[in-house]
């Protein structure tokens, strides 16, 4: 019967804990729903901005280094 538990123990917390977390989830209003959407809109700005600049940072020294010296 231990074998049984130590099984199913595991599984019973797991669907408590995730019934408790449904439980207190909720609808994001307009007002909060719009601040996180612009939050992730500047996040995506800012990665974007940061890779291009990565980019045309390393174009310059990748082709100078594939130069063969003359």
């Amino acid at each position: 019967m231990d074998a049984i538990d130590s099984v199913f123990d595991p599984l019973r917390e797991f669907s408590k804990d995730s019934v408790r977390l449904v439980k207190k989830c909720h609808k994001p209003d307009r007002k909060e729903f719009t601040k996180v959407a612009f939050r992730t809109a500047i996040g995506f700005v800012v990665m974007g901005f940061v890779g291009f600049f990565v980019k045309l940072i390393f174009i310059p020294i990748n082709t100078l280094s594939s130069d063969p010296v003359r």
